[in-house]
């Protein structure tokens, strides 16, 4: 019995060892929420500085803007450190508010399918989703997003960058061509699943001006047979078009890689391509 009094005395410290183990955050990232000032949908910013962001209080920052935010967050801290660490980076999360039903049928990630897309179509099989709303998306990025994340860091509002990476790479595919001087570079991986003859005719006179300047790089796994020559076809277009207003054109197939694999790899040569066209630092 006594034995057993002592087994039970022990037994809540063994169960903190087993269940309560403290939870790793990323260092120098914060979670802040963020309300769509038009729709009054609910989000938030996953926001990672600099490792001397604090000690250098006089230098600015450029920033990569992405979506997926919690999927993308850990790939591109580990990218950065290791070969942009002087950059800040700013995730947007899925829609928080989302309704429970749709939560509850498609996932917390549902709002993807209405904020990324730009096509309004109806789908019999997913009544409750409202697809097409990239515009909106894209508004509330640049009006709130950038006046928010501006006012409160040090960054350099004329060098923003965004990745987006399957319906986020559409997502970006847009936002260049409807709205380019949205961002001054765009890292795109995997970005079209059909032809996008739409957002050509829709094309925004910046992409015709030497002033917009604009770089492109856009990635894709060689064994994504299916969306490759979509994804061909909108590069080869945006080079015969010959627009003035983008600076640089960049686009790798990745052997022997498909979908999902290849987004480690759009990240790490993404910001290797992002670096090299950050001014040379003097001395």
């Amino acid at each position: 019995m006594k034995k057993i009094l002592v087994f039970l005395f022990l037994l809540p410290f063994f169960n903190v060892g087993a269940n309560e183990h403290k939870l790793y955050s990323m260092p120098g990232t914060q979670v802040i929420p963020i309300k769509d000032t038009i729709s009054n949908k609910q989000y938030e910013l996953l926001i990672k500085l600099p490792d001397d962001y604090a000690k250098n209080k006089d230098k600015n920052y450029p920033v990569v803007y992405f979506t997926d935010a919690v999927e993308h967050i850990e790939l591109l801290s580990s990218a950065s450190y290791m070969i942009m660490e002087d950059v800040i980076l700013v995730g947007i999360s899925y829609q928080k508010d989302i309704a429970e039903d749709l939560k509850q049928q498609y996932g917390v990630h549902v709002s993807r399918y209405m904020d990324y897309t730009f096509k309004k179509t109806i789908n019999p099989r997913h009544p409750k989703i409202k697809f097409g709303q990239a515009d909106n998306h894209l508004a509330f990025i640049r009006k709130d997003v950038f006046k928010f994340v501006e006012s409160n860091y040090r960054t350099e509002p004329n060098n923003r960058t965004y990745f987006g990476f399957s319906a986020g790479g559409e997502f970006g595919v847009y936002a260049l061509m409807v709205q380019p001087d949205t961002f001054k570079n765009y890292i795109l991986g995997s970005p079209l699943d059909e032809k996008v003859p739409t957002l050509f005719a829709q094309q925004h006179a910046a992409l015709k001006s030497k002033q917009s300047a604009i770089n492109v790089f856009i990635s894709y796994g060689e064994l994504e047979k299916e969306i490759a020559p979509f994804i061909e076809d909108f590069v080869s277009q945006l080079s015969n078009k010959k627009y003035k207003g983008l600076a640089s054109i960049k686009h790798i197939a990745f052997e022997s890689y498909g979908h999902s694999d290849s987004s480690p790899l759009m990240a790490a040569h993404g910001l290797k391509w992002l670096k090299s066209l950050q001014p040379k630092s003097k001395g």
